[in-house]
């Protein structure tokens, strides 16, 4: 008996939009879910907390919006373009939705990669997406007036471009150097990102042509902020507070007597000397860079002339001595900051007024009268961009509230950030996890694990090394470190126990006798 399959009918429509999108739903059902329920509790937070929460660095993002004439002599004007961009709207609401979207943005794209570029099941990929999108202390970094969550999307966006396509265009070299251009413009540690994608680049031997695109592309608008900033400030750079924040690294350690400054010779370096002996100074550098308190030495000209050029390159020679004549001290203290990451908890540090903003409080948060640019204060400048924020009366004084804290939304959210975090011990594994990933494939230099183990790795140890370990330096991180681990179980790393995530059937093309539609006889 011969049977014939039927001839597809030409006259069927194409299936219509939804059922196209349903069809997608249905596919990543497990991970639609799961992004439902971010969402969903990122609104909560927006419910709790209106219309966003802040941090002492949030102020000059804002003033950088309102004043955008001048760059910040402290940190790159990127975020402050953003917050310009979104200035129309006088909403921080919705600068905090934007950044609600960043996030969820991030989980998708490690999902995307995961699933699409190196076949992954669904559960595994979005297992993977799981802590930037659940972690409370993320949904907390989103609603804050801050640059990180930016800068981790832009971040991710450069890594998963980077890896979805096996061969790199000149076109897409440039795209990517754009991409670097807006991080190092967000985050300055942003720019020796692109350091590590032309080594990849090159590991990859994706040719000349894609890798001078990509450090043109992003050489252009940073030289072109750096210009700016020379106009406005004297040095071609784009910030005048490295050296500053290094001098901040090594106060801990920095004897003058080993360093061996000469008093006479070495005026200006010398007012920079710590008079107590190192076991005896404060547990963080914070206190030597931003305390002007009796005895604090880096304000000894003036709080007003912290970040001047001058300044800033006395501290940074200061700084290099202390690193070049006290290596071993320095390479501890770089080690303890680093490793302080890998806490199951999270203690106190560096201060506890630091930590606190850091956690959704049951308190409304009034805005400091600090001093802006062009005679304003923060709070005037926060009120300028956003009208709708409430004021009250606090010592007979107009005061600007800029969280207002709404129950039982606010309620909820503490209640979940003392219990769903990433504990640091857990990246630790996902960072080993990663790195087993590349030890396995070291005939090809790590191949895909490489590039987001090093920009995990990287983003742990630069604020370690440069400035001071800080809870939110940790999670631009995690979505790595998720990559990385994620793509050394689909290339078969065996852990302990037998752990490895299932490899995709592979694919077999039929043979003619199997699409011709015919079947042999039957016997019986």
């Amino acid at each position: 008996m011969v049977t014939v399959a039927d001839r597809p009918r030409l006259d069927t429509p194409p299936p219509g939009r939804k059922a196209r999108v349903l069809l997608f739903l249905y596919r990543h059902r497990v991970f639609a879910a799961v992004l439902a329920a971010a969402f969903l509790l990122r609104m909560v937070a927006m419910l709790g907390y209106g219309p966003a929460l802040w941090f002492n660095d949030s102020y000059e993002y804002v003033s950088g919006a309102v004043y955008p004439d001048r760059p910040s002599a402290l940190r790159p004007n990127g975020y402050s373009f953003w917050l310009l961009l979104l200035r129309p709207f006088h909403s921080f609401a919705l600068v905090a939705f934007t950044q609600h979207l960043m996030g969820l943005t991030v989980g998708g794209l490690v999902y995307a990669l995961l699933r699409a570029r190196f076949g992954l099941p669904g559960w595994a990929a979005t297992l993977a997406a799981v802590p930037v999108l659940f972690d409370a202390y993320q949904i907390q970094l989103e609603h804050m007036i801050m640059s990180d969550t930016m800068f981790t999307l832009l971040v991710v966006g450069v890594v998963t471009l980077v890896l979805w396509h096996r061969t790199v265009s000149w076109k897409l070299g440039a795209l990517i150097g754009l991409l670097l251009a807006l991080t190092a413009l967000t985050r300055s540690i942003g720019l020796p990102i692109l350091a590590l994608v032309v080594v990849y680049l090159m590991v990859k031997r994706a040719g000349w042509k894609p890798i001078i695109a990509m450090v043109t592309a992003c050489a252009l608008p940073v030289a072109g902020y750096m210009a700016w900033f020379a106009s406005a400030h004297g040095p071609f750079a784009m910030t005048s507070s490295d050296g500053a924040i290094l001098y901040m690294r090594t106060s801990l350690f920095a004897d003058c007597n080993k360093m061996e400054v000469d008093k006479r010779e070495e005026l200006e370096l010398a007012l920079l000397c710590i008079s107590d002996p190192p076991e005896k100074r404060h547990f963080s550098g914070q206190k030597y860079l931003w305390w002007a308190e009796n005895g604090q030495r880096f304000h000894a000209f003036g709080t007003g002339r912290t970040f001047t050029p001058a300044m800033n390159r006395t501290a940074g020679d200061f700084a290099k001595r202390a690193i070049l004549s006290q290596p071993g001290d320095y390479l501890a203290l770089v080690a303890g900051d680093f490793f302080r990451t890998f806490h199951w908890g999270r203690p106190r540090f560096p201060d506890a007024a630091t930590y606190l903003q850091y956690e959704f409080r049951p308190t409304d948060k009034v805005l400091p009268s600090w001093p802006s640019p062009k005679g304003s204060t923060t709070d005037r400048d926060a009120l300028t961009y956003d009208p709708s924020l409430p004021t009250v009366l606090i010592d007979e004084r107009p005061r600007v509230v800029g969280t207002d804290v709404h129950d039982p939304w606010a309620g909820f959210m503490q209640g979940y950030q003392q219990i769903i975090r990433l504990p640091g011990i857990v990246l630790g594994v996902l960072l080993l996890i990663g790195l087993a990933g590349v030890a396995a494939r070291w005939r090809k230099l790590g191949g895909p694990v490489l590039l987001p183990w090093l920009a995990a790795f990287g983003l742990l140890l630069a604020p370690a090394a440069t400035a001071e370990f800080d809870y939110r330096y940790v999670l631009p991180a995690i979505p790595l470190a998720c990559l990385a681990a994620a793509v050394s179980l689909r290339h078969g790393v065996t852990l302990p126990g037998r752990i490895s995530l299932p490899r995709r059937a592979s694919r077999v093309r039929p043979t003619p006798a199997a699409t011709s539609g015919a079947t042999t006889p039957g016997k019986g």
